[in-house]
């Protein structure tokens, strides 16, 4: 278990930079290139006239491979793979951009190549959260983790950015260009990725990781309550990004403003996230956790009613604010219980968990949005939010 600061007092700074620039650089890369894809696919499953069933088909392909196979890939990463996860996750995304890109021409296409874009995505995931904690050191680790999800807010906002931009006032974006940025981006990473230094391989007579058995993980006090928040808090932002566009189309607004919601979203989401270590030091954990995830669950209630463009932009702020603080809480509460030997398997059993709620949730949507409409899919994040922020409070370990 990782040892948690005092509240009101900051630890000293031991962050390794050399490893901390590549690093954030390539997790903004990645991220904005993953939204922009992801985006541009839901816009372009509309160009080809497919049912609304098909965003949630082809959301739930991008989870798939991970869910078989992400706890293997922790136990590599345990043993000093971390940078060698992104650097092989990196040429994954480069491959699916390249089919996104020359072959975007019918759902199957869109479902194969999101399934390749998830399978790279999540040894980029994985790799990044170890290079978290490898640059943060053990007193800084917390710092580290709030510099990694700024650069994430970096990259969630270029994205939506990006699109909204292109698209301007037209309903639907130009796809093909928008692939071809992503391509773009993707062949940028794989660079960058190669400029992240490879921690030291540990033997593996000596990894203690290889024995340490999943279900110690989740008996440990608050574990499981915190991979359920996890669970409902990533998929709530996978939907919002998929399903914003359809909301657009529903309500009669234009992708820019679809691309400018998703980006004012992020913006306050890094906000929030520059502010996420001394929250935590003032706060504590649990009560932190406590509003941001109720907070959360106020913002997808209030946005599933018809509500004017303005207020809507306030919502996706207030929304943006209050998850960027939840999402970091979930990852941050995972490598403050879990022991430091097995914090890979650990964060790699929370990216299982994620991605089997971004398969089941998905096609649950898909579903729901047939039967509702989009502002039904809103109803049922907002009061899975409440319920698993509430469950996290009540099963917090003392720090």
């Amino acid at each position: 278990m990782i040892e948690e600061p005092s509240a009101r007092v900051a630890p000293e700074s031991d962050i390794d930079y050399r490893l901390l620039i590549p690093f954030l650089a390539h997790v903004m890369l990645i991220q904005t290139l993953i939204l922009i894809v992801r985006i541009t696919t839901s816009y372009r499953a509309i160009e080809l006239a497919l049912p609304v069933v098909w965003l949630g088909i082809i959301a739930t392909g991008f989870a798939i491979i991970p869910v078989f196979t992400a706890l293997r890939v922790g136990r590599w990463i345990d043993r000093g793979n971390d940078a060698r996860a992104a650097w092989l996750g990196s040429a994954l995304v480069f491959a699916a951009c390249i089919g996104f890109w020359a072959w975007p021409s019918s759902a199957m296409h869109l479902l194969g190549f999101s399934v390749l874009l998830g399978f790279g995505h999540m040894f980029c995931m994985a790799g990044h959260q170890m290079l978290a904690v490898r640059s943060g050191g053990e007193r800084s680790r917390e710092t580290a983790l709030g510099y990694y999800m700024v650069a994430a807010s970096i990259g969630q906002g270029l994205g939506p950015f990006v699109v909204g931009w292109l698209g301007g006032s037209a309903a639907l974006p130009p796809t093909r260009l928008l692939f071809a940025i992503g391509l773009a981006a993707a062949a940028a990473s794989v660079i960058v990725a190669l400029l992240i230094r490879p921690a030291a391989l540990k033997a593996r007579r000596h990894d203690p990781g290889d024995f340490v058995p999943i279900g110690k993980l989740l008996t440990l006090r608050g574990f499981a309550a915190v991979m359920l928040s996890s669970v409902v808090t990533v998929t709530s932002l996978d939907l919002l990004v998929i399903y914003l566009p359809a909301l657009g189309a529903e309500r009669h607004i234009g992708s820019d403003h679809i691309g400018l919601l998703l980006t004012v979203r992020s913006l306050a989401s890094l906000v929030s996230r520059v502010f996420y270590a001394r929250l935590i030091f003032a706060i504590g954990r649990a009560p932190l956790t406590l509003i941001s995830m109720l907070g959360s669950a106020a913002g997808f209630l209030v946005l599933a009613l018809p509500l004017s463009l303005p207020t809507m932009y306030a919502i996706l702020i207030w929304l943006g604010f209050a998850m960027g603080i939840a999402s970091t809480l979930t990852l941050s509460g995972v490598m403050h219980l879990a022991p430091p030997e097995v914090c890979g398997t650990a964060l790699t059993l929370r990216m299982t968990g994620n991605r089997v709620g971004q398969i089941v949730f998905p096609a649950l949507a898909g579903v729901l949005a047939a039967a509702t409409g989009v502002a039904g899919i809103l109803l049922a994040l907002g009061l899975g939010l409440a319920a698993s922020g509430i469950a996290v409070a009540m099963t917090q370990p003392p720090s």
